[in-house]
């Protein structure tokens, strides 16, 4: 069963009622996953930013786009439009497969892992992970890494509240420090 599937025929009858929702249409779902990964490296080295970019879409399964410096920072010698980072946003099939992935396969994946702290969901109910290293995600081969680097996801819902954001991540099976 495909996780969308899964999601609609199991997880938003448990939101309606543990909820009390009235309407079905109401309960909170995912809209969007961005992946971001930011490369202050690239300001040296030009070389990186396609590395990065080859990795986050082999974790992503699309082509990530690369973000340019909005404005200059002397003190870090960068200059507005100058390439910084890379990032990616995933609606549809993509989100779920990578929502799947995170929740079945990269967050058992980590190492001293005792739960998420409740403070990542946001008064908006969004989800915000932050990975130390690319090589949690199975895609990632560690022999081909460069150098490690750390990944940001957001989860993005259309939760109101933080209760109803964290309510919707438990049931899809994200672990919660206790």
């Amino acid at each position: 069963m495909a996780f969308k599937d899964y999601y609609n025929s199991e997880i938003r009858k448990k939101l309606v009622e543990e909820l009390h929702l009235k309407n079905l249409m109401d309960t909170p779902r995912i809209v969007k996953i961005v992946i971001n990964v930011g490369a202050g490296e690239a300001v040296d080295n030009k070389n990186v930013i396609e590395k990065i970019q080859a990795q986050v879409g082999l974790i992503s399964g699309q082509k990530a786009v690369i973000t340019k410096a909005r404005k200059s920072i002397s003190a870090f010698k960068i200059r507005k439009g100058l390439p910084i980072g890379v990032k990616v946003t995933l609606r549809g099939k993509h989100m779920y497969n990578l929502l799947e992935k995170l929740v079945k396969i990269v967050i058992p994946r980590l190492r001293d892992f005792r739960g998420i702290d409740i403070h990542n969901v946001d008064s908006y109910g969004n989800l915000n992970l932050g990975f130390t290293e690319q090589t949690i995600f199975p895609e990632i081969d560690y022999d081909s890494v460069d150098k490690i680097r750390g990944i940001q996801v957001t989860i993005v819902t259309t939760a109101k509240t933080h209760e109803r954001g964290k309510k919707l991540f438990e049931l899809i099976g994200v672990p919660f420090k206790k």
